[in-house]
C-alpha cells in the first residue's frame, strides 16, 4: 500500500523562487512594517486611496510575477506518483496550482492571490483578468449586470482571495487540513516557521495521533521536539531528493 504524505509548506519553500517572505529577518514587513495595511481588510474597505495602493502593490510585488521553483514541482511529482494527500499552504502566491498540483490535494489556509471576487455579489474573477486592466481601473469593481435589479451592474468592490488581516480562514481550510493530517502516514513541514496560527498547530495535531513528523526548514522551529526528521539543506535541493526518494520506495 502507498505511502500517504500530508504536507505544510511556508515561505521558505518560495524563496527559492524569488518571493521575499514577509516576516524573516530581510522580511517584506520586517524592513518596511508600513507595508502590512496593503492586506489590512479595514484599511482596504475604508479608503479608495489604500485600495488603489493595495492593488498597485500588489501587482508590482515578486508574488505576482513569480514562477514554481524545483522544490514546488517536486510536490507535484510526489501528487502524480499518488502519494501527497494534503498539500496545506500557508502562502497565497499559486505556485503550486503553477506547478500542477491539483485542487484535490491542496488547501490555500491564507487564500490565495490566483482569484479575486466580488464583495457585494460574490462573483469570481481571474485575477490576471483585473491586473490587466489595472490602468484603466485602479479601484476594481464588480461589472456583473444583476438582472433583479434592471440589469444594472453591480458595482461591489473586488479584492483578492488572499486572507488579508482581520479576515478569517477560508471556510473547512483547516477542518480539512486537520481530517487529512491525522490520516496520514507521515506529515511534512516545509519552509515554515511554524510561528503563524492556527496553520502551525497542524504539527502538534498530527504528532499526537501518531503521525510522524519532518521539518524541512533552515532555521530552528518551536516544533522541532516533536519531530522524527529535521532537515537543515536548502528545500531547493532538499525537497526534490526527498521526494525522488519516497517514489523510489514506494514503486
Amino acid at each position: 500500500m502507498s505511502t500517504k504524505i500530508a504536507a505544510l509548506t511556508g515561505a521558505g519553500i518560495s524563496t527559492s523562487a524569488g518571493i521575499p517572505d514577509f516576516r524573516g529577518p530581510n522580511g517584506v514587513w520586517t524592513k518596511h512594517p508600513d507595508q502590512m495595511s496593503v492586506y489590512d481588510i479595514d484599511a482596504f474597505l475604508g479608503d479608495k486611496e489604500q485600495r488603489e495602493y493595495s492593488w498597485r502593490w500588489q501587482k508590482e510585488s515578486p508574488v505576482w510575477g513569480a514562477q514554481p521553483g524545483v522544490a514546488h514541482k517536486a510536490l507535484a511529482r510526489l501528487e502524480k506518483a499518488g502519494l501527497l494527500s494534503l498539500l496545506a499552504t500557508q502562502n497565497f502566491d499559486a505556485l503550486h496550482e503553477k506547478a500542477g498540483n491539483s485542487d484535490k490535494v491542496i488547501v490555500n489556509l491564507h487564500g490565495t492571490i490566483g482569484t479575486s471576487h466580488c464583495l457585494k455579489c460574490h462573483a469570481a474573477y481571474r485575477t490576471a483578468d483585473i491586473m490587466d486592466r489595472l490602468d484603466e481601473e485602479p479601484d476594481p469593481h464588480c461589472h456583473r449586470r444583476m438582472p433583479y435589479q434592471g440589469n444594472m451592474p453591480c458595482n461591489g468592490l473586488i479584492k483578492t482571495d488572499v486572507v488579508y488581516f482581520g479576515e478569517s480562514l477560508p471556510d473547512g481550510a483547516m477542518e480539512t487540513s486537520m481530517a487529512k493530517a491525522v490520516k496520514a502516514d507521515e506529515f511534512w513541514v516545509i519552509g515554515s516557521t511554524l510561528e503563524v496560527f492556527p496553520a502551525a498547530s497542524l504539527v502538534p495535531i498530527a504528532a499526537q495521533a501518531g503521525v510522524p513528523i519532518t521539518i524541512m526548514n533552515m532555521e530552528a522551529t518551536q516544533y522541532d521536539r516533536l519531530a522524527k526528521r529535521i532537515i537543515r539543506d536548502p528545500i531547493q535541493e532538499a525537497l526534490p531528493k526527498l521526494v525522488d526518494e519516497t517514489i523510489v520506495h514506494n514503486r
